[in-house]
């Protein structure tokens, strides 16, 4: 985590597939092209089938204009997820939206909000043109703020669409109910839409409870939670994790002031 901490702009994205080996490859390698870029985390969910990385670099002069290396990677990423991943054949517990559910970017050591965003609006916009996806902007990237909540249930990223709370396949209408910030305004079932923005740094962490009742956990989760009346800086939700399994999903969105403990 130290060496982590050194490095001046961070990203996390997740990714709707864990079982598929050669997918991921095909991901990973993609990183490797660019110098000073490095994944220097990976989250695999079998349960999920969902992938989640943290990719790190520097932030230089250069990183926010067509050369800089980190921008490259981050579109070079998301074009190999599209292009190895059938959206059609994954199957999981976790809401996600696509193929490319989330990018998050995030300031480290020296590096401003600001700065980051900037980079988050331009990746967005690389998105949207190049790869001509349909792409929304939250947090500091957004020019109002918006969260990235409130653009999920907008969506319908929170309704599964198959029996046993799964979601399944493409989802629903190519029709956003939604405009997109950068892109088309319709989605395809191959690509869909993606979600980038710009925080400060988020923790999440993941309770597990082992009972098969999920809508007592969900009464739990609702509880702890800014929207349940609980803790305002913590979203929370609960979700099937395998057999008598139920996990609460934990974001804390300001980590500085209330750490897990508390939750």
């Amino acid at each position: 985590m130290n060496g982590m901490k050194k490095t001046n702009s961070k990203r996390r994205r997740q990714k709707a597939e864990s079982h598929n080996r050669t997918a991921l490859e095909s991901i990973e390698k993609a990183t490797k092209l660019y110098q000073g870029v490095a994944v220097v985390n990976k989250f695999e969910d079998e349960a999920y089938n969902r992938v989640g990385y943290t990719i790190v670099s520097k932030f230089t002069p250069n990183a926010v204009d067509g050369s800089g290396a980190f921008r490259k990677a981050v579109v070079a990423v998301v074009k190999a997820a599209f292009d190895s991943i059938d959206l059609e054949l994954h199957c999981g517990t976790h809401p996600r939206l696509r193929v490319v559910d989330h990018i998050s970017f995030h300031p480290r050591a020296q590096t401003s909000l600001g700065e980051t965003a900037r980079l988050a609006k331009l990746v967005a916009t690389d998105i949207g043109s190049s790869l001509q996806v349909p792409t929304s902007l939250y947090g500091a990237a957004h020019q109002e703020g918006k969260k990235l909540d409130l653009i999920r249930r907008q969506l319908g990223y929170f309704n599964p669409n198959s029996e046993g709370n799964q979601w399944e396949g493409a989802l629903g209408s190519d029709c956003l109910p939604l405009k997109p910030d950068e892109g088309p305004y319709q989605a395809t079932p191959t690509e869909g839409v993606v979600v980038v923005g710009a925080t400060q740094w988020v923790d999440n962490y993941n309770v597990p409870i082992f009972t098969n009742k999920i809508t007592a956990v969900r009464r739990i989760s609702r509880r702890v939670s800014g929207r349940g009346g609980g803790i305002p800086s913590v979203q929370a939700m609960a979700l099937a994790h395998g057999e008598d399994i139920i996990e609460v999903a934990c974001n804390l969105l300001e980590p500085s002031k209330f750490i897990a403990d508390q939750v």
